[in-house]
């Protein structure tokens, strides 16, 4: 193995990577493994792939907590504080500078237009996802009836999706014990196989899980979750729309099991719907953004945010309130991140190669995809029929190409973001 890295030159890695790390949690994933692993040889194989799948079993981003994990691994709490947090650093600024322009000018008509084309985009891309996962999730006819259920269940009887995550878990965990041939198709390739990395990851590995660390880190964790939610309770009232967003987005970091795609059905349900911060059109279009930025999907949260804030306030005062709603989305949303790295990676090696735990995995993916199913039926009818029974002909042609492209093609999604938002202004300025 390679010299163990500076604090310093971890730093500029972390930075960097939250610059670059576009292309969903796929994407991360993999540029951290092919430079973590296979170019700087900082980790092993083995310790990284077992990561994985500790941070595929946790409520929220698995890449960003795989970078939380790896920064642990390396440099303790201070090197995974500074590797979570510079994942989302870039992403915060650059969208939400995006979002303030959405919210400002999205009425000009040709950012109208260009928004008028990211919607097909984003239907193509979350219809990818479905396949994508798909493949991997859905290896018997088991997991093809628990995908069915959970469609069914958000689809026809709006059952919540932390009911649904936790079922198909709970059903997983019986199925690991009674019918394992069937449950266990995700296995835990995470077993130690050699030497460790480094002296750091080694030592860092052997920190003992005690009662009275994990009391620490959940008392520690708890109290910065939390803090600025009561802290705008005292300033704006406790029925303020920041109070409304912070404790939305808490629940929601609790239950977002299988990334951003699974999470939506229920952000959307309850924020276009429910509360009503934004529209269902809008709620698209902050997927588009957030797909062209750096850093975790699931930041499109922090474009709710900050439209429920800037819907709420009056016109002078809308900016400082959706720049409010974005941060507190932000902040509940990642913060429990680091609670569950620094709270469970001591426990981490007592999990290798438990099949509980990965039958419970493995239904929980498989419902995953019934409820990305569900999203991708969800904007597709807000996509192709905008207007009642009307047919939106360029939604179904540039969808259905974008759709083709990547799945035949392995279109990145970037591209397809870019270049339909150019068709859609194309459109608009042929149709004047």
């Amino acid at each position: 193995m390679n010299t163990p890295p500076t604090f310093r030159e971890a730093l500029r890695f972390w930075i960097k990577l939250g610059f670059i790390s576009f292309g969903g949690p796929t994407g991360q994933i993999a540029i951290m493994h092919t430079e973590l692993v296979e170019k700087k040889r900082w980790i092993d194989e083995a310790r990284f792939l077992h990561a994985l799948n500790y941070c595929m079993l946790l409520p929220g981003p698995e890449a960003q907590q795989l970078a939380i994990y790896i920064g642990w691994l390396l440099h303790g709490t201070v090197g995974g504080i500074v590797a979570g947090a510079f994942f989302v650093i870039p992403s915060v600024f650059i969208l939400g500078a995006l979002s303030w322009i959405y919210a400002a000018h999205g009425s000009v008509p040709w950012i109208a237009a260009i928004f008028f084309g990211l919607k097909p985009a984003v239907m193509a891309i979350v219809a990818h996802a479905v396949i994508r996962i798909g493949k991997k999730a859905l290896k018997n006819e088991v997991m093809y009836a628990l995908a069915a259920l959970a469609f069914v269940a958000i689809f026809v009887f709006k059952m919540p999706f932390p009911v649904i995550i936790l079922t198909a878990g709970a059903l997983g965990f019986l199925g690991g014990k009674f019918w394992p041939k069937k449950f266990v198709v995700i296995n835990d390739h995470g077993q130690a196989t050699g030497a460790e990395s480094s002296m750091a990851v080694h030592r860092q590995a052997q920190v003992p899980p005690t009662l009275a660390r994990a009391l620490k880190v959940i008392a520690v964790c708890g109290a910065l979750w939390w803090m600025p939610v009561l802290l705008l309770g005292l300033w704006c009232g406790w029925d303020s729309v920041f109070i409304k967003v912070g404790v939305f987005f808490s629940k929601a970091a609790m239950v977002t099991f299988g990334g951003a795609y699974a999470v939506l059905p229920y952000v959307a349900q309850n924020a276009v719907e429910h509360y009503g911060w934004l529209s269902a059109p809008q709620m698209m279009d902050g997927l588009g953004l957030a797909e062209t930025t750096p850093g975790p999907l699931i930041m499109v949260l922090q474009f709710v945010g900050f439209m429920g804030g800037w819907n709420s306030a009056a016109d002078g005062a809308r900016l400082p309130a959706g720049i409010v709603g974005a941060l507190v989305t932000t902040w509940v949303t990642f913060l429990p991140c680091f609670l569950w790295i620094f709270l469970g990676a001591p426990y981490i090696e007592r999990l290798r190669g438990q099949a509980r735990l990965s039958a419970a995995l493995s239904a929980i993916t498989a419902a995953v995809v019934g409820v990305v199913l569900n999203l991708a039926v969800w904007f597709g009818l807000h996509t192709l029929f905008p207007e009642n029974d009307i047919v939106n002909w360029f939604a179904v042609v540039v969808g259905l190409g974008a759709f083709i492209g990547m799945l035949r093609w392995k279109w990145d999604v970037v591209p397809v973001v870019l270049g339909s938002g150019a068709l859609g202004l194309i459109y608009h300025l042929l149709a004047q």
